[in-house]
């Protein structure tokens, strides 16, 4: 049997400078992984299967690759391209305190890297010679060429219950959750790109909400897309529920999360567990991993949020894209139980 939830994004290989800690020298990372180790938080003890959806260059760390299937991912999803692809990126956090969220873009530097290694007096590493800042093409009518495309699907992932799309430019996206639901997957959500999220998208974004289980944006790509139309966030997630998705949840960074159940009009505030902010690289696609794990156990929408809560959690208290597989058994389930008792219905 294939793997039972698939998640479709992009790899990397990361060099970051964290607000804590020593720096990460090219080691894997990318939203993909963020979210398979935020999903695997609580598939572990179940042997569930999460199928990896993505695409390097044939210069990818064959190893890697290695590791993530040791650490029980499928990755029959990673087409690899022939020749190079530059898969390098670059932060650099400088006042750990100003950074919200993985989605802020506030105190987190992602370009000029020469000066941040000689602000910190750290050798340049050899192997970020040449860095370019990616270009944003989430914006673009033309799919990266690191971006899964819906013939990279293996056959096996498109009998999945679940299905989760990182940020990827609008058409692969909508392209992916078009295939995927054209192959019977039932369960299907949504992390949009701030590109999508502006406000001459709006019709773009009704067309792709309509039979969407859960769409999960970032509070001030929420703001962006109804600039000008609204103020009232919960105004905003209702407008978006009422185009045909099940669940609104939008990620607000060190605030916690805004849940809005379309079906039973219900809204819910959940606050942020008080994790120790090392590094918040992958917040976000750590919180959408464990959301479409814990929407796989019971379909409630509110559990699947604290679950994702509290993926996002480990994931900030430490670097790296495995940082929340490597901590004491049995601590997420305890930060979830007290997490629950904060609850708001609103």
């Amino acid at each position: 049997m294939g793997p039972q939830i698939i998640l479709a994004g992009t790899l990397r290989r990361d060099y970051i400078l964290p607000p804590v800690g020593r720096p990460l020298l090219d080691v894997p990372g990318g939203g993909l992984l963020y979210a398979a180790a935020g999903a695997s938080v609580w598939t572990q003890a179940h042997g569930l299967g999460i199928g990896l959806l993505g695409r390097v260059g044939e210069d990818y760390p064959h190893e890697w690759l290695r590791s993530f299937v040791k650490r029980g991912f499928n990755v029959e999803g990673i087409r690899i391209l022939p020749g190079h692809l530059d898969l390098r990126t670059f932060r650099a956090y400088q006042d750990p305190s100003a950074v919200a969220s993985d989605q802020t873009r506030g105190d987190v530097q992602r370009s000029n890297p020469v000066a941040h290694f000689a602000r910190l007096g750290l050798p340049y590493p050899k192997s970020l010679f040449g860095y370019q800042p990616p270009v944003d093409r989430t914006g673009s009518r033309a799919p990266a060429p690191d971006t899964p495309h819906p013939a990279d699907i293996p056959a096996s992932y498109r009998a999945a219950r679940l299905v989760h799309i990182c940020p990827l430019d609008h058409l692969t996206g909508s392209r992916l959750v078009t295939t995927f639901r054209q192959a019977g997957v039932k369960v299907v959500t949504l992390d949009p790109s701030a590109a999508l999220m502006a406000p001459a998208m709006l019709d773009e974004v009704s067309n792709l909400l309509h039979g969407l289980t859960a769409f999960m944006p970032a509070e001030e790509e929420l703001r962006a897309l109804f600039w000008s139309r609204s103020d009232d966030p919960w105004e905003m997630v209702e407008a978006l529920a009422a185009f045909g998705c099940e669940f609104i949840v939008v990620k607000c960074g060190g605030r916690g999360q805004m849940l809005y159940d379309a079906a039973s009009k219900k809204r819910w505030e959940i606050p942020a567990y008080p994790a120790r902010l090392a590094d918040p690289t992958g917040m976000g696609d750590s919180f959408c991993g464990g959301f479409i794990a814990g929407l796989h156990q019971d379909y409630d929408p509110l559990h699947a949020v604290l679950c994702g809560n509290i993926s996002a959690s480990l994931t900030i208290e430490g670097s790296g894209a495995f940082h929340a597989l490597e901590v004491l058994p049995g601590l997420a389930q305890a930060r979830l139980d007290s997490l629950a008792r904060t609850v708001r219905q609103v």
